[in-house]
């Protein structure tokens, strides 16, 4: 059998560079060498090259995150080259960056959301209007961005314009949400036409961090993961049709993993990744192995599924 040509995308130019680049490395090792020829692409540096491999190329994972690789600009460039692609198109791509387009698809869908504000950080009443909507605490979050980058927690009002000042480093709106306490965890799904979802996975960060932050997300050892999720039957398959339903209104392919709060028998939903981390450690493989798909045979499965027509 003939070896399928894999474009494996890591890198980029985001500021979440480095964890692609770790999560493209892991995603190498555990590729069957067997079934594929892989060829290495870091889009900051080998664009020209990608483009001139094109019609050797049979399938692309794209394992990048945040801007210009989790927004939908690589998935159109690719589509322009005619390369099938793992994970969703453009649309889904630049839907499930956003997170306040996504915060309104939620809420038609049906999906619970926690309350929340949208400020401009040009505006001189932001914070204003922030205490005048909202209770502390608040969860201030740029409008992109993601592994937690530009978010803070704020527990009283001398704290919300410097949280305002760093999201507004990373974007122009901003949204501001009602802080829920709760357990936090993160549902899993897979498939195109018609995504399963996976077991849920609880987080739970050390006692020296006040919220899953970017350390947290990636420190060797700062959070504690358990899959599948402790909480009731009912709550999980509630929280597994969330995902599913959340997948399907920003109209993601393949794959996708939403986080959720559960608080007083609900999950509320935060947001959904289009490109979970893909180390074999990170949350996305740990579901996939709960349900007795190794690592390397997740990766068959999403490369059947980017080659897989609509």
């Amino acid at each position: 059998m003939d070896k399928l040509t894999v474009a494996l995308l890591s890198g980029g130019r985001s500021a979440e560079r480095e964890v692609s680049l770790k999560s493209g490395e892991q995603v190498y090792q555990a590729l069957d060498k067997d079934k594929y020829l892989i060829r290495r692409y870091d889009p900051r540096d080998d664009l020209a090259r990608l483009i001139a491999d094109a019609q050797d190329i049979d399938v692309a994972l794209i394992i990048l995150h945040g801007r210009y690789g989790e927004d939908g600009t690589i998935q159109g460039l690719l589509d322009l080259l005619d390369i099938p692609y793992h994970g969703s198109g453009v649309l889904g791509s630049a839907l499930g960056i956003n997170k306040i387009q996504s915060k309104r698809l939620y809420e038609y869908a049906g999906l619970p959301v926690s309350p929340y504000l949208i400020v401009d950080r040009t505006d001189p009443d932001a914070q204003t209007k922030v205490q005048n909507t909202l209770e502390f605490p608040v969860v201030i979050k740029p409008e992109h961005e993601g592994s937690s980058i530009g978010l803070s927690i704020v527990a009283e009002a001398s704290q919300l314009q410097p949280a305002l000042d760093l999201a507004g480093e990373y974007d122009r709106l901003i949204l501001v949400e009602k802080y829920i306490d709760g357990t936090e965890i993160t549902g899993a799904v897979l498939g195109n036409l018609n995504p399963e979802p996976l077991p849920l996975v609880e987080i739970i960060p050390g006692d020296q961090y006040s919220f899953f932050d970017y350390e947290a997300k990636y420190k060797p050892g700062a959070t504690e993961e358990i899959c599948p999720a402790r909480i009731s039957e009912a709550l999980t398959q509630k929280a597994q049709e969330y995902a599913v339903r959340a997948h399907q209104a920003l109209r993601c392919r393949g794959y996708s993993r939403t986080d959720m709060i559960v608080s007083d028998n609900e999950a509320y939903v935060l947001e959904t990744n289009t490109i979970p981390g893909m180390t074999a450690t990170s949350l996305y493989p740990q579901a996939a192995a709960a349900a007795g798909i190794s690592f390397s045979q997740l990766l068959d499965r999403l490369i059947e599924l980017a080659l897989e027509k609509d």
